[in-house]
């Protein structure tokens, strides 16, 4: 089994540590990388896993799971690049960063799949987007879905579609929490109490996404089957349609994926 070093431990590399731990991989072929030695420390004892330097998870590790905010891995790559071998396997979660990027630090024909997931990784509900590097191959992706399928789902993309994928589910939990947000307001609006309001739509939330995952129907029919004829419903959707939600979507869903390849320019 390969040795995987995740560089930059924060949020969603402990994410992928947790992932990994809890489906059986050994500990003793995983290792963290941390700024501080208090958070070095905490991983330790958390997840009885090495923390080690990044030249020494260089060294030791099979495969390098770089997961450094996105302005960062320039000045990572450029310390560490010249030290890692061709036979590493690198992947990315620098969202906005395109394989191309980590080429220009890596030894020629070292494999880098980029991978876009999101915060439902935390509850093992995630959506994990998987793209393979100019030198990356089927083993790789295959090793790749292995260390991220205990996080929730894996779909296999062309990295062309990374920037909209990043828009879509990268980013598509804060639109979610968002939503219940005003819905939970509106809830009090109407007269109900917070708590019930938030429970309400959570449960439903939660109720129409398992119909959605599982009925395996269009929206447009799952939402064709509450919408009656002059009913509440439909008087909802014309007021949305009227105040422009779904045009305003699609302009958000845009401007998401804009600053995905704005990231990808600056770090370039």
């Amino acid at each position: 089994m390969s040795t995987v070093a995740v560089i930059g431990a924060g949020k969603i590399g402990e994410v992928l540590l947790a992932g990994l731990v809890k489906a059986g991989w050994p500990v003793d072929r995983l290792i963290a990388t941390a700024r501080r030695p208090e958070r070095a420390d905490e991983l330790r004892t958390r997840y009885g896993i090495r923390v080690l330097t990044n030249e020494e998870a260089v060294e030791q590790a099979d495969v390098l799971a770089i997961a450094v905010k996105p302005q960062d891995a320039g000045t990572l790559l450029a310390e560490l690049g010249p030290r890692i071998p061709a036979d590493r396997l690198v992947v990315s979660l620098c969202a906005g960063l395109p394989t191309g990027f980590f080429a220009k630090f890596l030894a020629e024909g070292t494999p880098v799949v980029r991978v876009m997931t999101n915060t439902p990784a935390l509850v093992d509900e995630a959506m994990t987007a998987i793209s393979a590097g100019a030198h990356a191959s089927a083993a790789h992706l295959a090793l790749t879905e292995e260390m991220f399928r205990p996080l929730g789902r894996t779909i296999r993309l062309p990295e062309s579609q990374q920037d909209a994928v990043t828009a879509l589910s990268g980013s598509g939990p804060a639109y979610f929490y968002f939503l219940v947000e005003a819905m939970v307001d509106a809830g009090i609006l109407l007269g109900l109490p917070r708590q019930v309001a938030h429970d309400l739509i959570v449960q439903t939330a939660i109720g129409s996404a398992v119909m959605l995952r599982d009925s395996g129907e269009h929206p447009v029919k799952l939402r064709e089957a509450v919408t009656s004829p002059a009913g509440t419903t439909i008087s909802a959707i014309r007021e949305l349609e009227n105040h422009g939600v779904r045009a305003a979507m699609l302009a958000a869903l845009e401007a998401a994926r804009d600053r995905a390849r704005e990231i990808a320019a600056q770090s370039s």
